[in-house]
């Protein structure tokens, strides 16, 4: 896994191999409201059971055709008030959908773009979409400033660097959001309409060959408070000869310094697993000579069967003084789980595939929308 913080990564590198994926990650939390959400635009969607289905026919050659990445395109909205699911959207299509480009930074799936300014080193983020299965029209607009951007490079060093490109660009670190939400209910019209002053966050992840093949297992979160801003990046790859990555980036906002540490020990504990959730660690610690970190993965906000999202508290210490009460939003995701046909077949309850009927979607999606119902 190659690491960077060069903007001109954050482009659309338009990947063709079969299996690959490109996603621009942003998210933000406003602690005074409890709304929190997520966005995520993808050009090869990697956990979408459709194209690793075809990638697997392809490669076994039962289709001769393999899939392009950017035919499985993507876009997702998830939406939490107070740890509760508000809005969890996740629509992919063929590339007619997707529109981006090798030289400015953005990205268009349907009616849901995001532009950045160069001038101002700020992202305007624009979304509007339909979601029939829930009866919902969702509406909005947000603005990232990106806040004190860093410079760091990392070379994947196993077997000598001859590795498939996995990267990760850490684009901004933290960012000041304002928007607005609207949320339209369908029949009746029913209007509600939130004001976001948030911390946010934003990323780019990409990768020529599938996660599967590659990652046993992964832990990202970042956290901020009013004396630290952090971010962990936990790897674990599938061939066990591989060296683990572990990455700290840990930032006093007294002296203003920034400071990655990317030679951390790391090891889990109080594991759980479900039918539905992967097996994982639900406290994780990391510890690099006079710094120890303890990430305690509390509150389940978003859950499947290769990936869960947590709201977290965090430990720190630092040269004996301790740190509490840091809270923040972490994420583990077990791209293993997405060779199991088994999984695919209820992954197809969260994504709604452009074109393609899927009763387990309708399914999971009408009872979704009955509990909604009955907590208004």
């Amino acid at each position: 896994m190659n690491i960077t913080t060069k903007l001109d990564q954050e482009v659309w590198h338009d990947m063709q191999e079969p299996g690959a994926y490109e996603w621009w990650y942003f998210d933000a939390e406003d602690i005074q409201s409890g709304f929190s959400f997520v966005l995520i635009w993808f050009s090869g969607f990697p956990f979408s059971p459709y194209y690793t289905n075809l990638y697997e026919k392809w490669k076994k050659r039962i289709t001769p055709n393999p899939p392009r990445p950017s035919n499985y395109s993507g876009f997702s909205f998830q939406l939490y008030e107070n740890g509760h699911e508000i809005v969890n959207f996740i629509k992919e299509g063929s590339q007619e959908l997707f529109e981006s480009s090798r030289s400015d930074i953005g990205v268009r799936f349907e009616k849901n773009r995001f532009a950045y300014n160069t001038l101002r080193d700020e992202y305007s983020l624009d979304i509007d979409f339909f979601f029939p299965a829930r009866h919902k029209e969702v509406k909005a607009t947000f603005l990232f400033k990106a806040g004190q951007r860093i410079v760091y490079e990392k070379k994947d060093t196993n077997n000598d660097g001859r590795v498939p490109l996995h990267q990760w660009l850490l684009s901004v670190p933290k960012a000041e959001v304002e928007g607005s939400i609207t949320i339209i209910e369908h029949p009746g019209g029913a209007v509600r309409k939130i004001s976001v002053r948030a911390i946010g966050y934003h990323d780019h992840n990409l990768g020529a060959v599938p996660m599967q093949e590659y990652i046993s297992r992964w832990y990202w979160g970042r956290a901020f408070s009013e004396r630290f801003d952090l971010i962990y990046y936990v790897i674990v790859f599938k061939n066990i000869d591989y060296q683990p990555l572990a990455l700290l980036l840990l930032q006093d906002n007294k002296s203003e310094k920034v400071v990655i540490y990317d030679s951390v020990s790391f090891h889990e504990s109080n594991f759980r697993h479900g039918l539905f959730s992967p097996l994982h660690g639900r406290n994780l610690y990391l510890t690099y000579e006079n710094i120890s970190l303890k990430i305690r993965h509390n509150k389940v906000l978003d859950s499947g069967p290769f990936y869960l999202r947590f709201a977290s508290d965090i430990s720190l210490q630092i040269d004996g003084l301790n740190f509490e009460g840091v809270r923040g939003i972490s994420e583990f995701l077990n791209p293993v789980r997405l060779q199991s046909r088994f999984m695919r077949f209820f992954t197809c309850g969260r994504i709604w595939r452009d074109g393609e009927q899927s009763i387990m979607y309708k399914s999971y999606n009408s009872f979704k929308h009955s509990l909604d119902w009955n907590n208004r």
